[in-house]
């Protein structure tokens, strides 16, 4: 609560009662473990997928699937994982690349374009095979 705070320029007593107000409008979850109180967002709340694409739009994922679906290769799923996959704003967006035969070069050149384009860092790992956790972005639509 202290960092949201901080971050908006609120009290914490404020951000407290904006989060209540999201808790019983629904938006979030509120947990209590111990001593502490802890909120996620309510993935059945019927706005969660409208909200989450909104902020998708905010920190300029679909630019960044659209680069590299574009020329990469086969990009069968696009993962974003670190801070952005928890919610947290640090600024550096890592992303996961799941393919055979990925343009690593391309890769490299796009990390710098992506980053003016979206004004944020972008870290890129392009692999093969990926089966960790990370937010799901894009998948591919396999013709069968």
């Amino acid at each position: 609560m202290r960092g949201l705070a901080e971050e908006f320029d609120e009290s914490t007593n404020s951000i407290r009662k904006e989060l209540n107000n999201l808790s019983e409008a629904g938006y979030l979850n509120k947990v209590t473990i111990q001593n502490r109180i802890s909120y996620n967002a309510n993935t059945q709340h019927p706005l969660f997928e409208t909200l989450q694409k909104l902020v998708f739009h905010y920190l300029g994922l679909p630019t960044i699937i659209e680069m590299i679906v574009e020329r990469m290769g086969i990009v069968e799923q696009i993962y974003i994982i670190g801070d952005y996959a928890r919610g947290i704003d640090s600024g550096t967006i890592e992303v996961i690349i799941v393919g055979p035969q990925l343009d690593k070069q391309y890769l490299n050149q796009l990390e710098g374009k992506i980053e003016k384009e979206i004004e944020r860092k972008v870290r890129f790992i392009a692999t093969s095979n990926y089966k960790d956790k990370g937010l799901l972005i894009y998948e591919a639509k396999l013709l069968s």
